[in-house]
């Protein structure tokens, strides 16, 4: 069944509003998912609809309807705003029985979910929010933590751009979690490789379009890299500003966060050459190219990235944990759904067999591409060429400096 974006934003528009007609009873057997993320601002093609597209795949391809679990999907749109995204969270616990929370891109409404699941004791699994606080020294027993972080990025596309011969950096950062923890991140893994920092820029998000008074600055500094610590529209919008302004004839630009929606948005013309980190790519094998075929008439215009197709992983594994201990224990215990989630491997065509760590850290393969040429694109979307893999044990933060509550020496 196809989802429209005219269909899910009425159905959380109404929702909001008008209360149902019962209140959802935890003891009622129905397993209930929250989608959660942004569906109308900057991050809407990161996640959004296609996020909730996947989920829905997921249950297809798990089979919970046959295997006689019964299972209802909710979705809203949190709009990058902290207090709006707890106080769905909080609704969604308290009145319709919600059960698991998945997806919450923008770091700062990432934290403030995983906060009020912890205090209502529902499992989360984040994708969509990179900050690497999520599994360090905010983790919780509640939390699971898909797909990437700003730690994995920053050693990724940050490390390999120094090494490519960037040491000298300026950054252009969102003004919140997400951005600064990425600057930071990829600060750290300049300055240790014997690089320096020239400067940075911040700007509000997400009410900025406009980033050309910033990127004169960078132009000005004479930095070897434009540091992008942003995401989404923001990445677009900066570098075909970039472009424009002539900014990319002597400066490297480090898209520190980009999807293969962005590369898309810009196309191979602008976005040719730019080397970024996703966990997920649809062509990377025959796996990986099932899935995007079964998901892609359900959302048009799109492959899913590695935010989407960790939602689809990340709600296979929670039915299977559900299965493995039985809906009425999974539903009275959201850390005891998420230890058990740790206890089993994980298993899906978008990743393959992967392990979850004790803070709460998938440890998914990273890949280091580069995005192809037009003339080197052989069909549509074929846009990525693998330059390194790091296997998922090292892509992210040693389990000992994320300073995790959890984790007893």
């Amino acid at each position: 069944m196809k989802i429209s974006r005219r269909t899910l934003l009425g159905a959380t528009a109404a929702g909001a509003v008008v209360p149902w007609a019962r209140p959802a009873r935890a003891a009622d057997g129905v397993v209930r998912i929250g989608v959660l993320n942004d569906q109308s601002g900057p991050y809407r093609d990161v996640s959004g609809l296609n996020s909730v597209a996947c989920v829905r795949q997921a249950l297809q391809d798990y089979g919970a309807a046959t295997r006689g679990m019964t299972v209802e999907v909710l979705s809203a749109d949190h709009q990058n705003k902290p207090d709006v995204g707890a106080g769905i969270a909080r609704q969604w616990f308290d009145r319709d029985g919600v059960d698991m929370i998945i997806d919450v891109p923008t770091s700062s409404v990432g934290l403030a979910v995983a906060s009020v699941c912890r205090e209502k004791n529902r499992a989360y699994i984040n994708v969509g929010a990179g900050t690497a606080e999520l599994t360090g020294k905010q983790c919780a027993p509640t939390t699971i933590h898909w797909a990437y972080d700003t730690w994995m990025l920053a050693h990724s596309t940050g490390g390999a751009t120094v090494k490519a011969g960037g040491d000298t950096w300026y950054f252009l950062t969102a003004d919140y979690v997400f951005g600064h923890d990425l600057e930071r991140q990829t600060t750290g893994f300049v300055t240790a490789a014997g690089g320096k920092v020239l400067g940075h820029s911040t700007y509000p998000f997400p009410s900025t379009t406009d980033f050309s008074s910033f990127l004169l600055q960078a132009q000005a500094t004479g930095a070897k890299v434009l540091g992008l610590a942003n995401a989404g529209a923001d990445t677009v919008n900066s570098i075909k500003q970039a472009h424009e302004f002539g900014l990319t004839d002597k400066t490297r630009i480090a898209a520190l966060l980009m999807f293969i929606t962005d590369v898309h948005a810009l196309g191979l013309a602008t976005a040719q050459g730019l080397v970024l980190t996703e966990s997920f790519y649809w062509n990377m094998n025959e796996k990986t190219r099932a899935f995007a075929m079964r998901i892609k008439d359900k959302t048009p215009n799109n492959m899913p990235n590695m935010v989407q197709a960790g939602c689809y992983a990340g709600t296979i594994h929670y039915l299977k944990a559900v299965a493995d201990m039985g809906v009425a224990a999974a539903k009275a215990s959201g850390a005891a759904t998420i230890a058990r989630m740790k206890a089993m491997p994980t298993e899906d065509d978008a990743f393959g067999t992967c392990h979850i760590r004790e803070d709460g850290r998938v440890l998914v393969p990273a890949y280091l591409f580069e995005v192809k040429s037009p003339s080197e694109s052989k069909e549509p979307w074929d846009y990525y060429k693998l330059l390194v893999t790091t296997p998922g044990a090292e892509a992210f933060r040693p389990l000992a400096d994320g300073n995790c509550p959890l984790i007893h020496a």
